[in-house]
């Protein structure tokens, strides 16, 4: 198993010099000067080529991104051109509220998704199993940004129950946090867990059919212990993949729910970045979410491990 976990890390180093290169072009080729918009469109051009020449714009594509990647190594993510503060005190500041976000959706996502998924395909071409296969594909078809939007309305504006907006640090207390965490939470929450009771679904479908679970069966096991031992287990591991690859997702894909409720996390501060040409805030949280979903990729890869034995054997 360490060798495993060693070979996939070491994998993953060609794959994050790769991330690297594809995130500093990505910025280079957007449109937009940094030093006009720091400046301001009134701003002489000689003002503006001072500007370039001291935040090193005007350097070779080659010779800027050999810096930046030695800046990294070593830790250090630049500074805003704005604000003036390094890149890894902004992420710092925004990575918490993402993680608690991602993670309050995740467990919303679980909590109905796991039941769904098994007692749907359990019980499949059932009046059950019908239902809940229609209000999967409703969760499929309906943007985040609109149930986001919709839930803020409806809990608080209307009914007063929850805050609209904003967030509350865990420090000011946790009753307030989680009120402020709710809507957000429960919007990527019913959002992500359509996908994923698709995919459960389809896993006991599958497993149930196979030759180990009727061969299980015809030994007289009791049914409980055929699910449990035999069928969920198999059933895990493509719904495993999929739950990998929505975290991974989720860290870097919440720009729009954050904007919507006003949460200061990754993706609102690269979408701020974005609007203010602050290429160094762009390329900071993009390589951070980079880096993540590797981790989780590689993470999901233990697992398998965990649930099918022939993958030790392979590896």
């Amino acid at each position: 198993m360490t060798r495993y976990i060693l070979k996939r890390l070491l994998n993953a180093l060609p794959v994050l010099l790769f991330v690297t290169l594809a995130v500093f072009l990505m910025t280079y080729l957007l449109p937009g000067d940094p030093a006009t918009v720091i400046l301001g469109h009134s701003a002489s051009e000689e003002s503006v080529a001072r500007l370039r020449e001291k935040m090193g714009l005007d350097r070779p594509f080659l010779e800027r991104y050999l810096k930046w990647l030695l800046l990294v190594l070593r830790g250090d993510l630049g500074h805003s051109y704005l604000s003036k503060q390094p890149v890894t005190v902004l992420i710092g500041n925004a990575l918490p509220v993402t993680l608690e976000l991602t993670f309050l959706a995740l467990i919303v996502a679980l909590t109905i998704a796991l039941p769904a998924g098994i007692v749907s395909g359990y019980m499949k071409d059932s009046w059950v199993d019908l239902l809940t296969s229609t209000t999967t594909f409703l969760g499929l078809a309906t943007p985040s940004f609109w149930l986001g939007i919709m839930l803020a309305y409806l809990f608080g504006v209307r009914w007063r129950m929850l805050p609209p907006s904003g967030f509350v640090p865990l420090g000011d207390g946790l009753t307030a946090n989680l009120r402020a965490m709710v809507l957000p939470s429960v919007t990527l929450g019913l959002f992500l867990a359509a996908p994923l009771t698709r995919y459960l679904r389809t896993g006991m479908v599958a497993a149930l059919n196979q030759d180990y679970t009727r061969t299980a069966t015809g030994k007289g096991l009791a049914e409980s212990i055929v699910l449990l031992r035999h069928v969920l287990p198999n059933a895990l591991i493509p719904f495993v993949t999929v739950l990998g690859m929505q975290f991974g997702y989720l860290l870097g894909g919440t720009m729009v729910i954050e904007q919507v409720f006003g949460l200061p996390g990754m993706g609102r501060t690269a979408l701020q970045g974005i609007f203010d040409r602050d290429y160094a805030i762009v390329q900071g949280v993009v390589l951070v979410v980079a880096t993540g979903f590797i981790l989780i990729n590689i993470l999901v890869d233990i697992v398998y491990c965990v649930l099918d034995p022939r993958v030790r054997v392979e590896g």
